[in-house]
């Protein structure tokens, strides 16, 4: 076994001679077999364990259990506590994923900490095909049938070239010690169900079940390298400030492949994706969403936008004749002048210019509401607001962050779009108010 993951570690380029390596350390067969395997071959290494308080009483005596081994081998030794359930119902994800994000974020602070050059888990091929299956249960892209990479940043995996068998028998030729975690031996979780239950089965229609999951998953590696290059190309060519070309995607050679790539790390589910691939014909207007982001399906775009849960809109601020310039909630920059003859005024949406002496101030900037309406600039009527935004073709995104500055109940400006005509400059004006966007 020593030869064969000293191989690995040469093949991929895991370790150096001088390689500072902290080892995630369980106490259990893996992460023993791998400390022990390490430090045979002669690399310098930090012992780091996680005590996530799932346990009980047995959470702590493996801590200690680490702890004393490390002593006894002289080996630096550093330990966390962790309230995983509270971290899990606070981030609303699965005691898995909990302590998945703790370690490993704790991980890299130790190793930055000890300026050690990578951190060292004890990942093995059964580990590799169980994630395998898992990721194919729950949908996947290729990337997800590729297994555990054998490097990613400062993660590093020495004991993927080799089988769980292979670990134990190890530990039992060198007499090395480990502790149980009875969970493992529970189906409650769905790792624990494939390898106890679902992996057995399949091992009675294939005994080389295992092998042969490894050896498509390193084909689908390689097919991975083709893969990347096509997405990478189509993305930069649909992705248009962050919204996505429904043309340019339908014209690409997958294009529910491409969306998979771009949508999934955004959170949204394989069945999302397959959905918006499916309706990009559709009517404009349907919406989908994430738990952080959201998509407008409009006429020729997808328009994606993060939800803000500390969204701004029923706030109000107010505007002072005195103001220069403000940053929230956008920039603003304000000015009052004098007017005269060749006073110029700016034939832009994005600058509002009105009569200093018709305005009541402070002013509000507000978000738009049901129900507003504002005379047009150069006319006579009235116009609500919700048919302005027809009229424009306005999507539910614009709609949503557009606003007003109102001179008490009036609308003085939909701002970056239109002026109301109640306060426009007349020969009478003597002097000018100004707000501009534009920086």
């Amino acid at each position: 076994m020593i030869t064969k993951v000293q191989q690995h570690i040469l093949e991929h380029k895991l370790l150096t001679e001088r390689s500072k390596i902290i080892v995630g350390l369980s106490g259990g067969p893996d992460s023993m077999a791998l400390i022990h395997l390490l430090m045979e071959l002669g690399y310098k290494c930090i012992a780091a364990h996680c005590n996530f308080h799932l346990r009980g009483e047995d959470s702590n005596n493996d801590a200690l259990f680490v702890q004393n081994w490390c002593e006894t081998h002289n080996i630096p030794f550093f330990s966390i506590d962790f309230d995983t359930y509270s971290y899990a119902t606070q981030k609303n994800i699965s005691i898995e994923m909990a302590a998945r994000e703790l370690r490993y974020n704790w991980f890299e602070e130790l190793r930055i900490e000890q300026k050690a050059d990578v951190v060292a888990i004890g990942h093995h091929k059964d580990d590799s095909v169980e994630t395998i299956l898992i990721n194919l249960i729950r949908g996947t892209g290729i990337k997800g049938l590729t297994g555990i990479p054998v490097r990613k940043k400062h993660i590093v995996r020495p004991l993927l070239a080799v089988s769980r068998i292979e670990v134990m028998e190890y530990l039992s030729a060198k007499n090395i010690p480990y502790v149980v975690d009875q969970t493992n031996e529970e189906d409650i979780y769905t790792r624990n169900t494939l390898r106890l239950k679902v992996l057995p089965i399949l091992e009675t229609i294939n005994p080389s079940v295992k092998n042969s999951i490894l050896k498509t998953s390193a084909n689908l590696k390689e097919v991975e390298k083709i893969y990347d290059r096509f997405i990478k190309n189509s993305i930069e060519d649909v992705l248009v400030d962050n919204n996505i070309n429904i043309k340019k995607l339908k014209s690409t050679a997958s294009q529910q492949s491409v969306l998979f790539e771009i949508l999934s790390p955004l959170g949204f589910t394989p069945s999302v994706i397959e959905d918006i691939s499916d309706n990009l014909d559709s009517i404009p207007g349907k919406l989908y969403l994430s738990k952080e982001y959201r998509i407008l399906k409009d006429r020729d775009y997808l328009l994606i936008s993060q939800i803000n849960e500390e969204e701004v809109c029923d706030k109000e601020f107010l505007i002072y004749p005195e103001s220069v310039k403000r940053n929230t909630p956008f920039f603003l920059s304000l000015k009052i002048e004098d007017f005269n003859p060749e006073y110029i005024i700016q034939k832009s949406p994005s600058v509002l210019q009105v009569d200093f002496d018709k305005l009541t101030f402070p002013l509000t900037l507000r978000k738009w509401k049901k129900g507003d309406w504002f005379i047009p600039f150069g006319m006579k009527g009235r116009k609500k607001l919700s048919d302005f935004f027809t009229d424009n073709k306005f999507n539910l995104f614009q709609k949503e962050e557009t606003w007003v500055v109102c001179s008490g109940n009036d609308i003085v400006w939909i701002v970056n779009y239109r002026v109301d005509d109640r306060f426009k400059i007349t020969n009478r004006t003597k002097k000018v108010f100004s707000i501009s966007t534009l920086k």
